[in-house]
């Protein structure tokens, strides 16, 4: 017998459940109740129950939260959700592959008790173990969806052992099932976009849509199954197995496949995608290749007239290497600017350069993804160096995208160049704001250092590493604010403490030059003469006669 908690905030929603479903019929004996998500999840915490039906909207808790946790918490209990949602019929699919089944508002009798004895069957199935496959998936708490996507990954990082897994061929038909394999990859557009405006921001809901959209329409001849990347957050890994037939057929059907796929997701979610497919194969081991062909085949896609839905069959065969200047090279002139306060002009710099890649033959996805991530990086480095790091500041590309309040979308080279303007504004305004704020004090700090060591060998590069600033840059500072250049005022501060020391007549040149820093008295001697127009005996001679 099962015990089964309904969790929803309306009362007469709960009566109508407890009412209208067969309870005896599916061999449950006892049916408890929970007015909201928190008490719910704090009565799953403290008792055990072998179904829960929930109520997707909650004040508190809502569903969407107490089924991540519930999957985290309790990886082993049958969910059934119930939404008022009625504009949002995807929400079916999506949350198929989490969940036995979606109730739409008002619930009705036979929805219900067709959604209760699914239920009852797949706990019917664990209890007598009918499957030594079920039976171990039950073991490692895995859901069958996250078992195939993680063979499938290990497949395609290339450390899977068909000896080790050998119970587990059939689940991806390695075991003869099926004839022809192959891998495809959609990367998502505007994801972020979308997950704001259309799924209130939801990961996991965005990602249950996009899988469960991209299973559709697989059958016992040909079958999809997707799940998103756990490298790229805004792509998605498809792989595709296909029962007898040609080659040929595997192509045209794992293509066909994609781009109806992309079109639906276009339709239904205003998701903007393109994608690459790998050439079939019939070993699944080779699946690795094919996906490799894949990731290649978005990675060239000329983001110069990328479409979306646009969908490219990749092969073996190595593109031709096109030599697109770097933005590499442009970035110190870029940091020069910034040091020297003209922002504009750093900007013009950036414009300049992206605008030299708009007239080339072609700018592909992946150069523009290695343009973004060296970008953020260098000019990371360079507010580090500043200490002019944005609030949050965070690593990778995501997370630094993230912490400057961006999303990493582009659909176009106009929105990718955009892109690039608004991170440099992003530690540009923060570069500026910090320089204009320590100019004067860092050279109030080098003046005083010169002041008290001017005896020793002080060179203008110790200054430029200690403060991250051009040397070209300093010099034009430290004379602007003291009318002198470094070298300048060293010597004006030896020459001036050189005269004042000639005036003790206990002192020896000799000693002189030795307390001024000078190793040679002759070389000591000529700077005397050239500062002063007269050597420092004749100095010396000078105020002797006229204190006489």
């Amino acid at each position: 017998m099962y015990r089964v908690l309904i969790i929803d905030d309306e009362e007469p929603l709960r009566e109508a459940i407890q009412i209208l479903g067969d309870w005896e019929g599916i061999g449950v004996s006892e049916v408890l109740e929970a007015t909201d998500g928190k008490s719910g999840l704090e009565l799953l915490r403290r008792e055990r129950f072998d179904l829960v039906l929930v109520d997707m909207k909650m004040p508190e808790l809502g569903g969407a939260e107490l089924l991540q946790i519930a999957e985290q918490e309790f990886p082993e209990l049958l969910m059934i959700v119930i939404s008022g949602y009625n504009d949002f019929e995807y929400t079916r699919q999506a949350i198929r592959s989490k969940v036995v089944d979606y109730l739409l508002k008002p619930v009705n009798r036979t929805d219900l008790n067709l959604a209760l004895r699914k239920a009852a069957g797949v706990l019917d199935a664990k209890r007598k173990r009918e499957s030594e496959f079920i039976n171990r998936n039950i073991t490692l708490n895995m859901s069958l969806p996250k078992l195939k996507e993680k063979m499938y990954l290990s497949i395609l990082e290339r450390s899977f052992k068909p000896q080790s897994n050998e119970a587990f061929l059939p689940l991806i038909g390695a075991d003869g099932a099926a004839s022809h394999f192959a891998a495809g990859m959609l990367r998502m557009l505007n994801l972020e976009q979308v997950r704001r405006e259309r799924f209130h921001g939801d990961r996991d809901l965005l990602h249950f849509a996009v899988t469960n959209v991209m299973n559709e329409h697989s059958d016992r001849q040909f079958g999809a199954f997707s799940f998103a990347s756990p490298k790229e957050e805004r792509e998605f890994i498809a792989i595709f197995t296909m029962k007898d037939g040609y080659e040929q057929d595997a192509a045209f059907l794992t293509l066909h496949h994609m781009k109806r796929a992309a079109s639906t997701l276009k339709e239904l979610f205003g998701i903007a995608c393109a994608g690459g497919l790998g050439e079939p194969c019939r070993d699944p081991l080779a699946l690795a290749a094919s996906f490799e062909q894949a990731q290649a085949a978005v990675d060239n896609l000329d983001l110069l007239s990328l479409k979306s839905g646009q969908i490219a069959q990749g092969s073996g065969a190595q593109p031709a290497p096109r030599d697109n200047p770097s933005l590499t090279g442009r970035m110190p002139q870029i940091r020069s600017a910034l040091e020297s306060g003209n922002v504009n002009h750093a900007r013009s710099i950036l414009n300049e350069f992206t605008g030299s890649w708009q007239q080339s033959e072609g700018f592909t996805l992946g150069e523009a993804d290695r343009a973004l991530r060296i970008f953020l990086l260098q000019l990371s480095e360079i507010a580090a160096q500043l200490d002019a790091l944005p609030p949050q500041s965070s690593s990778g590309k995501d997370n630094a995208l993230q912490s400057l309040g961006l999303s990493g979308d582009f659909a176009s080279f106009g929105q990718f160049a955009a892109l690039l303007n608004d991170i440099f504004d992003g530690y540009a305004g923060g570069i500026s704001r910090k320089l204009s704020g320590d100019r004067s004090s860092v050279l109030e700090n080098i003046k005083a250092y010169i002041d008290n060591h001017y005896f020793e060998d002080i060179k203008i590069s110790n200054f430029t590493e200690q403060y991250f600033l051009s040397r070209e840059y300093l010099m034009k500072l430290f004379k602007g604010q003291y009318g002198y250049g470094i070298h300048e005022y060293v010597q004006k501060v030896r020459m001036d403490k050189a005269a004042a020391l000639l005036r003790d007549p206990a002192l020896k040149i000799q000693d002189i030059s030795e307390m001024l820093g000078y190793k040679d008295k002759n070389y000591f001697s000529k700077a005397f003469r050239n500062y002063y127009d007269c050597s420092p005996s004749e100095f010396r001679q000078q105020l002797e006669g006229g204190e006489k």
